[in-house]
């Protein structure tokens, strides 16, 4: 069984309720069981994190502050996780992080000080799975009403719920690379907290020259039209 270090989840549609675009903290809303699910991974030991899309900054519709005050609410109302890494640019940007590329995924591992390897990625569409698979981490599909019946089909693993894909990772059916999971793990929450860092740089959040694009949920995930191949339109 290959041992899970980090759990790291997609935000808009996987842990909050997806709105597209949303800047406002009033806004955010836990997806059910999405409180008691992290609860468990924290419990187990493992270590958090959140990967995500977000480029309506890029788009001009949002700025990091807003990006940055929609996390804090998020992380007050889950607990506390362990590293908000996001991705701020358009999909024009073509950078080598945005979902469905590895970049944020590795970013996340990174700062928590885990291989990737040794990460499973949660989400709601094929991005966040192609995404976990080319940085080698494991991966569950928790599909929703925005996740296409081919994005099912071929996920490596799914669950109904959020709660579930936590229990199947803790049971060592995580989806990792030769199907492989483990409830071992390596410590708790990292040292960066929910201000959701623009990969790769610091605490503030401002974009660096080569950090995670991305646009696969933020936009209520109607831009996704590559999730397979990696370019939206």
């Amino acid at each position: 069984m290959k041992r899970v270090g980090a759990v790291l989840f997609d935000r808009d549609g996987t842990l909050v309720e997806d709105v597209p675009y949303n800047g406002d903290p009033d806004r955010v809303r836990p997806v059910p069981g999405a409180r008691r699910a992290l609860d468990l991974v924290r419990r187990a030991g493992l270590r958090t994190g959140v990967v995500s899309n977000q480029s309506g900054i890029g788009r001009g519709l949002l700025t990091h502050a807003q990006v940055r005050r929609v996390n804090e609410r998020a992380d007050l109302l889950l607990g506390g996780l362990g590293t908000w890494v996001y991705c701020p640019h358009a999909p024009a940007a073509r950078c080598t992080c945005r979902k469905p590329r590895p970049g944020l995924v590795i970013e996340a591992a990174r700062r928590l000080g885990v291989p990737p390897g040794d990460c499973v990625v949660i989400g709601d569409i094929a991005a966040d799975v192609l995404a976990a698979r080319a940085a080698g981490a494991g991966a569950v599909l928790v599909p929703t009403a925005a996740t296409r019946p081919e994005e099912i089909d071929a996920a490596p693993r799914t669950a109904p719920d959020l709660l579930t894909a936590v229990r199947m990772i803790l049971a060592g059916c995580a989806g990792c690379a030769g199907c492989a999971g483990g409830a071992g793990g390596a410590g708790r929450s990292g040292p960066t907290g929910p201000t959701g860092d623009a990969c790769p740089t610091g605490p503030t959040g401002d974009a660096g020259p080569t950090g995670p694009t991305g646009d696969a949920e933020d936009a209520g995930h109607t831009a996704r039209a590559s999730d397979a191949g990696g370019e939206q339109p």
